[in-house]
């Protein structure tokens, strides 16, 4: 019989290419999100647009479903989650619980939730040249404030309904997604998806504004293997958190020289040191991952930025074309 899977977060960047995952695999999909995706239709068999902060709208989305992959969230990038943790946190927590207390009521086979390195103690990383996180390391905790610690909890809330409950589910904890159809202006936008719009927009030799002093660093992973990771920690038998990352390190300005090489052009880099920049240094220690499922995301960073760019610059070319200028 075929398996029917819902996907909240379904009209957002990582929901809609699982999505079309999941179709491939055979599996029946229903979407749930308070949008459709923004630059191509859904592959859904059924979407259903609904406001999960409210209990009788997560009912409705896990009647009659076998599995529950639930990465709804409010969410962005740096800017963002550092500008709005009281927003964010009482949205993300009426989500979380709503959904994983209505699987259960429904008896859902499994649910995976969607977590964040930011659950990470940020004393851990205070040095670009971080020491990759282990799984283990979220403890004794220090998350970022806000969406970071709303994560977490989530984790232990999870941990809590497979120890009391048995009721099944599986953790990820993603590490900086990335590729094409993702957000790449608004405010919300990850800083592959900011970084190759500025420089999109820009003409060889001009200068571009980095946030930060550019020594920060991060691992990114692309967006096919992050589907492809999610799929099998959810085939695992493996309940803890799981990192899903890269441990390909890249400082900041590391990261807009690649982009620059892509797209071409040679630009005069200028810092600036009062925007919010995070933590000094984050990556992924996929240890335990390679354990578990004996595989951990494939895709060098450069690999996977050549499509992400050059979809983001289509979009940016198009936009200067009607309007004569580059949305900052």
């Amino acid at each position: 019989m075929q398996k029917m899977a819902l996907v909240t977060g379904a009209g957002g960047f990582i929901g809609h290419h699982l999505v079309k995952y999941l179709v491939g695999h055979g599996y029946a999909v229903r979407g749930a999100d308070l949008k459709y995706p923004e630059y191509e239709d859904t592959k859904a068999d059924e979407f259903i647009v609904a406001d999960l902060r409210d209990y009788d709208k997560c009912l409705r989305v896990t009647e009659n479903i076998d599995e529950v992959y639930h990465l709804a969230a409010d969410m962005g990038g740096i800017g963002y989650i550092s500008a709005f943790h009281a927003e964010i946190t009482i949205n993300n927590t009426l989500i979380n619980a709503h959904m994983l207390q209505a699987a259960r009521y429904h008896q859902v086979k499994r649910f995976l939730f969607s977590s964040s390195a930011c659950v990470y103690p940020q004393y851990l990383q205070k040095n670009p040249d971080v020491v990759p996180l282990r799984e283990e390391d979220a403890f004794p905790a220090d998350p970022e404030e806000g969406y970071g610690l709303e994560k977490l909890y989530m984790e232990k809330l999870c941990q809590y309904f497979t120890e009391d409950w048995h009721f099944p589910t599986r953790v990820v904890r993603f590490h900086n997604v990335y590729g094409p159809l993702g957000t790449y202006d608004g405010g919300r936008e990850k800083a592959p998806a900011a970084i190759s719009r500025k420089i999109a927009a820009l003409k060889d030799g001009d200068k571009l504004s980095i946030w930060g002093d550019g020594k920060q660093t991060r691992s990114f992973m692309y967006i096919d293997d992050c589907v492809e990771g999610i799929y099998r920690i959810m085939r695992s038998d493996y309940s803890g958190p799981l990192n899903l990352g890269t441990d390909e390190l890249v400082s900041v300005d590391g990261l807009v020289d690649i982009i620059s090489e892509i797209a071409g052009k040679s630009l005069v880099k200028r810092h600036d040191v009062s925007k919010p920049q995070g933590v000094r240094g984050r990556n992924s220690d996929n240890s335990l991952l390679r354990t578990v499922l004996g595989w951990e995301p494939q895709t060098p960073l450069r690999q996977g930025l050549l499509p992400t760019y050059r979809w983001i610059e289509a979009r940016v070319t198009n936009e200067i074309g009607f309007s004569g200028i580059a949305a900052e």
